[in-house]
């Protein structure tokens, strides 16, 4: 059994989700023993496609018609479409069909969380749908020595104050209003976003949020993955004011680091427990008032308990989900 890969749209993507998503197929399967490429060109028996763009679905009609079974990643809905970009939700709609019809290119559909799978199901898909997660490198998101004195001296953050991150896209979806809402009522606090979009693409309440003039609120940019580790490591808090998800590798980055969090309370994280293993907060004064406390120590760390939730997506366990998978899609006629 030998798996392809698709990798040709990876550059457009590699600063995304479902970058991270091919480079951690690519250590699983590793992982897991499984024979696999990247070039397009080999000789292969199963095709597996993480993006939606025009040439990957009519490579998906080229292995078809070759013969190879293609195993379609679904990373993408309507519903985290909407709120994203310039007319996002007028097109949602159209992109909704288009996903439909990509998807239904594969023999099988994998998604990362039940939350996903629910609502692809009402897409009407006539395809199984399987669960895997994107998982999480528990090699990789490690804390080092120096890592917060090395994150506030690359951001030139005050060492007297104690700091909040988070991380995405410049988009609504991703809770970025309430970041730097939140950085202006709290002062006493550094607050660093790590991500970005051309701000050419985003309605005009983002652009003036991105270009608030706060001495606590800071915008690196995209950042490389050890730079982010240290982020995750030397701060004091991590917060994930997303609206809409389906699953959020930055959030299994921050359990495995063992980081503070506060996240949104949104039906796709029901199964993390609000005071056990994260905490959680609806509005934007509950996340002002949360934050405080986190920071404070008036409510107690969670960072061990939530690293056990990450442990349970680990790449090792990915890519023996995985081969099974595909093991079982070669077996049938």
């Amino acid at each position: 059994m030998k798996v392809l890969i698709y990798f040709d749209d990876y550059d457009t993507v590699k600063e995304s989700g479902v970058g991270k998503a091919i480079d951690h197929q690519i250590k699983a399967l590793k992982l897991a023993d499984v024979d696999f490429s990247l070039d397009k060109n080999d000789e292969y028996d199963i095709c597996h496609i993480n993006t939606v763009f025009p040439k990957s679905v009519l490579f998906a009609d080229k292995a078809k018609k070759d013969g190879k079974k293609i195993v379609y990643h679904a990373h993408s809905t309507k519903e985290d479409f909407k709120n994203s970009f310039k007319f996002s939700n007028q097109i949602a709609p159209i992109f909704k069909n288009w996903l439909v019809y990509s998807y239904r290119k594969g023999d099988i559909i994998l998604t990362p969380t039940d939350y996903s799978r629910k609502i692809l199901e009402g897409y009407k898909l006539d395809r199984e749908i399987k669960v895997v997660s994107n998982g999480i490198d528990l090699d990789f998101w490690k804390k080092k020595d120096g890592d917060r004195e090395n994150f506030y001296k690359k951001y030139g953050l005050d060492k007297n104050k104690k700091s909040i991150i988070s991380v995405g896209l410049f988009i609504y979806r991703k809770g970025i209003l309430d970041f730097v809402e939140l950085a202006k009522r709290l002062p006493q606090y550094e607050f660093v976003w790590f991500g970005e979009l051309n701000l050419n693409l985003v309605p005009e309440n983002i652009k003036r949020a991105v270009k608030t003039d706060l001495k606590n609120l800071h915008f690196p940019g995209y950042v490389k993955q050890d730079d982010l580790r240290q982020a995750y490591s030397g701060s004091d808090l991590y917060i994930f004011p997303t609206h809409e998800e389906t699953e959020g590798i930055v959030l299994l980055e921050a359990l495995a680091m063992k980081t503070d969090i506060l996240i949104r309370d949104i039906e796709i994280y029901e199964n993390l427990i609000d005071g056990k293993e994260i905490y959680k907060a609806k509005t934007i004064d509950e996340f002002e008032e949360k934050s405080i406390k986190i920071l404070e120590a008036q409510l107690p760390s969670l960072k061990e308990e939530g690293y056990k939730k990450a442990e349970e997506k680990s790449l090792k366990k990915i890519g023996i989900r995985l081969k099974e998978i595909y093991e079982d899609l070669l077996e049938r006629e």
